[in-house]
């Protein structure tokens, strides 16, 4: 293939996917962002700016899309089909609803563009690492087009199913994250309350059946030193995504109380002012600090 990529959405993930993506995929790739220095460091990495979606869209063949949800996955769309010229596929690798993204998808399927879903997991960290798990919507053909671009971006990446499967597997790895987050939440303050060092009860949690990925990693980098930074997963992202995760259940009569509690905790914890700290931060709302 001798396909030019475009990539629109710079923002904490998708700088270090474009990053990647340019370095690894010997191929040009062309950016666009509204944020001027997310442009100028995507240029740093040897990346070509452009200045604005349609002009992404007339020049590449492929456009990877990386932002906050389907409201502006649709926007980032509508402007590509009215530019001068558009790609023949288009990679969503935002997490976006489901039902949304496949209606999309048709739309786009008859002005001639196939939509993908290829949602990311994982943290900025493997983003800038290109380890990222990636959960693909495509049939065999488009995906295996795809891949040798999605594995420049992640050491995982799922061929899911068609159109919007990708999504529904990122979507229930984040529900299972969040109810396993509170759940460590609510030991360690049931643990500190009850006078355990958090140290001593995050450490022996992991050598037993209760370990997880969510204790050894997030919850010990940020519950025990008390600090949820702002440019990280907000709690105001985790509520969007796990609002998706109610909505799959709600269509499919799937009863899914443990993410209810959980998707109550959050915003309990967004309205105490808290919707843009890391959502680990929901340990102050269980301690009541907050």
């Amino acid at each position: 293939m001798t396909a030019t990529l475009g990539f629109i959405g710079l923002g904490v993930m998708g700088s270090g996917m474009c990053a990647n993506l340019t370095r690894k995929s010997q191929r040009p790739v062309i950016v666009y962002d509204q944020v001027p220095d997310a442009v100028s460091a995507a240029v740093e990495a040897g990346a070509q700016a452009r200045d604005s979606v349609a002009a992404v869209g007339a020049e590449a063949e492929i456009v990877f899309l990386s932002l906050p949800s389907i409201v502006q996955v649709e926007a980032v769309c509508d402007e590509l089909l009215a530019g001068p010229g558009r790609p023949r596929t288009v990679v969503d690798m935002s997490t976006s609803d489901v039902t949304r993204t496949r209606a999309l998808a048709e739309r786009l399927r008859v002005a001639g563009i196939t939509l993908v879903d290829a949602p990311v997991a994982r943290q900025r960290q493997a983003a800038a690492a290109g380890t990222l798990l990636i959960t693909v919507g495509a049939d065999d053909d488009t995906f295996r087009g795809l891949h040798p671009f999605l594995s420049c971006m992640g050491t995982d990446v799922v061929q899911a199913g068609g159109v919007g499967a990708g999504q529904v597997l990122k979507i229930m790895n984040n529900m299972v994250l969040f109810i396993n987050m509170n759940a460590v939440a609510e030991a360690l303050g049931i643990g500190r309350a009850a006078g355990v060092d958090p140290e001593k009860l995050f450490s022996t949690l992991s050598l037993g059946s209760a370990d997880s990925f969510a204790l050894r990693n997030t919850a010990t980098a940020t519950m025990i030193p008390d600090e949820f930074p702002e440019r990280a997963f907000p709690v105001d992202y985790a509520i969007k995504d796990l609002r998706l995760a109610l909505q799959l259940a709600a269509e499919s009569g799937v009863p899914v109380g443990a993410a209810q509690q959980t998707m109550d905790l959050l915003q309990r914890a967004h309205d105490a002012g808290l919707g843009a700290a890391y959502y680990p931060v929901m340990i102050k709302v269980i301690e009541g600090r907050a």
